[in-house]
């Protein structure tokens, strides 16, 4: 039995149902009236039945709430899609992102409160947090970005948007993943990610330490990999630097099968009790395993752990409960109205689907417009040849759920182009169709990209499953999933582009992808190149305003893209200083990280940092003024970047330290403020154990993408 209560039946009978008490009070009370089987119960089922005490219930949450059924029980629940990750941090835009952190709280509340559906969704699997440092990560595509402070920012954002602004209750409660160093799949359930303690603070988990300190969020899933040797799922970190430096000891879980790959994959322990011990004393109290119940039983009676240790684990677990408001009055909760009578489908309302298209809008990033071939002028174009399997439905990923409705590029560009158009589509080239289409044609648009599933399944999911946590092979090397990394950055259908171009010079590449592709042959030929990811329900509509001119793109790249694998360090390199993302790179890409084009242009000036000397603790505020050169109004990322001449340690060739994407009106000039904080300036000393602000000059870099500077300055930190 599930329980689903916003306000648990017998409220009087228990002292723990007093909202006026503080919550540590409360979890005593709840913990000092359970049972050690409650507990073990409460560890497997989130729940106390006798006390009253309902489960939140979980969903996947990284971009949509996923209410999907594996067996084939349960409502399907169709919920808002917004574009993958990768294309969530495309937008650079945390503030929009935010608003989408909303919209998939506010529907897995609505889910769970709504009589029509009453399924309990108040803990989101998301944001993930892992960074992009190799663009052939399977997971590439949940990621917002290979920078940890752009990839903190969003998450944080997300988390805010998700969790709500209330300072008691959560509308929903954000689970971050995975904490942390997990960006290689194929031997996931084995490998270990080796770094030193710096990089470990500045970059891999420093956003999650940011999206729990400045978002908000205490619960998070432990990743696969091990960090130097220790499987995650039971090394020390969590309990001592997540739980007990950053507050994140609430929800504690595990990645599925995770603890048993301890003892299979890392060979770390020897039996799965003692893996299950070791992560309860850690503070695990989620496990995505099967015979939970029956292993802590043995780990208890072969004295691996005792009552105290489960204790301690469940406290964080009540917590939630708790700041949901799942024990208190609906007149406590300010969110125990919503999914009432009479109230609409969120996902069905203008409100969650405008968001939808302001974040795939967003997105999209102009990677080339050479001749102004974009926008298209609706006058002077009678027929386009819409070309490429991709372009006819919106493809979804193993983190995607049903979608109200998705409408494909093919679909966008139908619509927007109007009566006095002809659109043409072809899906292959098979009889010499798409050839004969585009020479007969004003405009050729050819829709590339991978398959986000990698062909799989979407009702057998688990067939693509091996036993060691990896997944079958893609067919195409070039593709990748979570359990299965790529092995080339070449894109086959670029062939498609070749035989459309030789046959229309006024031809556009629209590449719908999870990950970056070494499309160097059409960014030398092909007069423009469009960039947007999967899943987002309002994937053609987006595109095909971008096409038109009715929105004028902004996206930028959060990922350095490389011309080939022969600029990248192999795989199992986790030393980002040996060449790895736009801190290290050397060399030249294909396109840089920041990187973005937009109809307009714009020129920066009068950089002013705000004072020329700081100390640590303080905040500069960094302006500059930006002018829109172009003739239409339109988005420009301004881009932060600092290098450290004189370091006495190595630092990043340049890193990224704020940005601001601002709306300027054609013509106009504003000026951009972004706030800096000195202490972000510092870097961690493996010596002393801290984060140490050197003093000298730093230099300050602001432009619009990492290799386009257009202003520099020098502070000093005294």
């Amino acid at each position: 039995m599930v329980l689903i209560c916003t306000f648990a039946i017998g409220q009087e009978k228990y002292p723990f149902m007093d909202p006026e008490k503080g919550t540590e009070e409360r979890v005593d009370q709840i913990i000092s009236m359970m049972t050690l089987d409650e507990k073990i119960g409460y560890v497997v089922t989130s729940q106390v039945e006798r006390l009253g005490i309902p489960s939140p219930g979980s969903s996947e949450g990284i971009h949509q709430a996923v209410i999907r059924s594996f067996t084939g029980a349960g409502q399907v629940i169709p919920t808002t899609s917004f574009c993958q990750v990768y294309g969530m941090g495309s937008t650079w835009d945390p503030a929009l992102i935010q608003k989408a952190g909303h919209v998939v709280g506010y529907e897995g509340r609505y889910i769970t409160q709504s009589e029509k559906y009453k399924r309990n969704t108040l803990v989101l699997w998301g944001p993930t947090s892992d960074l992009a440092r190799d663009p052939r990560w399977g997971r590439n595509d949940e990621s917002f970005s290979e920078d940890a402070f752009l990839t903190g920012t969003m998450a944080t954002a997300y988390i805010k948007g998700m969790q709500g602004d209330d300072p008691d209750y959560w509308q929903a409660a954000a689970l971050l993943k995975h904490v942390f160093a997990n960006s290689n799949e194929t031997t996931r359930g084995r490998s270990s990610s080796n770094f030193d303690d710096r990089l470990m603070r500045e970059y891999y988990s420093k956003p999650f330490m940011m999206g729990f300190t400045q978002g908000g969020a205490r619960s998070y899933m432990a990743s696969y990999n091990a960090w130097n040797g220790v499987p995650m799922t039971v090394n020390p970190f969590l309990k001592e630097v997540v739980g007990k430096e950053w507050g994140a000891n609430w929800i504690v879980s595990s990645d599925a099968m995770a603890v048993g790959a301890v003892v299979s994959g890392h060979r770390y322990m020897q039996t799965v009790e003692e893996a299950f011990a070791a992560s309860l004393k850690l503070g695990m109290n989620q496990y995505l395993e099967r015979n939970v119940d029956s292993l802590l039983r043995v780990a208890l009676d072969e004295n691996l752990i005792s009552d105290q240790d489960f204790d301690a684990a469940i406290r964080g677990k009540l917590k939630t409960t708790l700041k949901l408001g799942l024990l208190d009055p609906p007149d406590k909760n300010p969110y125990a109205s919503i999914g009432g009578v009479d109230e609409p489908d969120p996902w069905n309302t203008e409100k969650h689907r405008s968001v939808a298209l302001e974040v795939a809008r967003e997105s999209v990033v102009l990677l080339k417009n050479s001749d102004n071939i974009l926008p298209l002028k609706r006058e002077a174009i009678k027929s386009i040849a819409v070309i490429g399997p991709r372009a006819s439905r919106v493809l979804f990923d193993l983190y995607s759920g049903t979608t109200p409705y998705a409408i494909s590029i093919l679909e966008g560009i139908q619509k927007m182009a109007g009566d006095g158009t002809e659109v043409n589509y072809i899906p292959d080239n098979e009889y010499n169709a798409a050839v004969d289409a585009a020479g007969s044609a004003d405009v050729a648009i050819v829709v590339v990209g991978n398959d986000p599933m990698c062909g799989a399944d979407r009702s057998n999911l688990g067939a693509i499953f091996n036993q060691d946590l990896s997944t079958k092979p893609c067919i195409e090397c070039g593709e990748g999933r979570e359990g299965r990394d790529r092995q080339s950055l070449d894109l086959p259908s670029e062939d498609l582009v070749k035989e459309v171009f030789a046959a229309n010079p006024n031809t556009i590449v629209v590449l719908i992808s999870s990950f970056p592709y070494a499309i160097n042959w059409s960014q030398q030929h092909v007069p423009a190149i469009l960039h947007i990811t999967h899943s987002a329900q309002e994937q053609g509509t987006a595109m095909a305003s971008v096409l038109f001119g009715e929105y004028n793109p902004a996206g930028r790249l959060v990922q350095t893209w490389p011309k080939g694998l022969y600029q990248l360090p192999r795989m199992s390199e986790y030393n980002i200083r040996n060449g790895r993302t736009y801190m290290y790179f050397v060399g030249e890409p294909l396109y840089p990280f920041g990187f973005g084009l937009s109809y307009s242009g714009f020129e920066y000036n009068n950089l002013n940092p705000g004072r020329r000397e700081a100390k640590i603790g303080e905040t500069l505020t960094v302006s500059v003024d930006v002018r829109n050169t172009g003739e239409l109004d339109g988005d420009e990322v301004v881009q932060v970047y600092v290098q450290y001449p004189g370091s006495e340690v190595e630092r990043p060739l340049k890193q990224l330290k704020g940005f601001e994407r601002v709306h300027i009106k054609a013509g106009e000039t504003r000026t951009v403020h972004i706030e800096l904080e000195v202490d972000e300036l510092s870097y961690w000393n493996t010596d002393t154990g801290n984060h140490v602000l050197e003093k000298g000059p730093v230099r300050l870099l602001v432009g619009a993408s990492s290799s386009d500077i257009r202003q520099e300055t020098t502070i000093t930190i005294i």
